[in-house]
């Protein structure tokens, strides 16, 4: 079965620190990997890896609602503060949540290979 890539309040932190330096991530631009391939079946967006040419299917990330967009925003031109500002314009939330919500799944999208650094 896939995984649940969720953006619900669930993450801590909005920056990582690296040595003594806190690092903004609200400056930095992520491209998608282009071995990650997504798709919207009926009422559900997913992120299927392709290895070797051929979808890893133990390897499914099924996205609510909140994280579906992000992906779509996701782009390489945007930074990660101008994809804050359209998430706090779309949807009902403060800007602390979405803060919050977009460092913890920007931070996932980067562990599991979907995203790099632009």
């Amino acid at each position: 079965m896939g995984k649940a890539i969720k953006t619900e309040g669930q993450y801590q932190g909005i920056y990582k620190m690296k040595g003594k330096q806190k690092m903004d991530i609200w400056n930095k631009r992520y491209k998608k990997d282009p071995n990650i391939v997504s798709r919207k079946i009926a009422n559900e967006f997913i992120l299927v890896p392709i290895r070797h040419n051929v979808g890893d299917l133990e390897s499914i990330y099924t996205l609510n609602e909140v994280a579906a967009r992000i992906w779509e925003l996701i782009d390489g031109k945007r930074t990660v503060g101008e994809i804050r500002d359209k998430l706090l314009q779309e949807f009902e939330v403060t800007p602390q949540e979405a803060e919050k919500d977009l460092s913890g799944y920007i931070g996932e999208l980067k562990s599991i290979g979907a995203i790099k650094m632009r």
